[in-house]
């Protein structure tokens, strides 16, 4: 695959991002093909892991480490959004990344399969308004994460039961 093969949206962010350019990070084919990956991927939080075999498919090999400085520098300078979910029984925090869209949202995490939805809903965020007001604070940001079992998981569950 060819550099011009990438997204022109994802490349004019990039080159564009003058935080980029202060930080010393070179626009290399391996970060404009972890942004096009993030950019053209029908799940929009993704693992270092996720982001590895993404790559693999693209014939594109990548060591994680090289991949988590990528994602961490990508952080940094305000292109990729951290998140650190609980997945499975054990409640193992797992990180993942997501563009920065520059909109608020909240996420619903299913405990099972790690699967994610993003949300937002009015009424919980002027109620969190009025919780800080009400005890005296003023809220700067929040991150919220319901764990939940998604309606996949629920269904098989349901059918393991009902197959005993």
């Amino acid at each position: 695959m060819k550099n011009n093969d990438i997204s022109s949206e994802i490349s004019n962010k990039i080159s564009n991002n003058k935080s980029l350019k202060n930080k010393g990070l070179k626009i290399t084919y391996p970060r404009l093909k972890i942004l096009e990956i993030f950019d053209k991927s029908d799940v929009k939080h993704l693992t270092p892991e996720d982001v590895r075999k993404k790559l693999a498919e693209n014939e594109m090999e990548l060591g994680l480490a090289t991949i988590y400085r990528v994602l961490t520098q990508f952080e940094k300078i305000g292109i990729l959004i951290r998140h650190n979910f609980d997945f499975g029984k054990n409640k193992i925090a797992k990180s993942v990344f997501e563009l920065n869209k520059g909109s608020h949202h909240d996420h619903l995490v299913c405990i099972n399969c790690g699967k994610v939805e993003e949300f937002y809903d009015e009424v919980i965020e002027k109620k969190q308004i009025e919780i800080t007001d009400k005890y005296g604070f003023h809220l700067e940001y929040h991150n919220m994460c319901l764990y939940a079992i998604c309606s996949e998981c629920a269904a098989k569950k349901q059918n393991t039961k009902t197959s005993k």
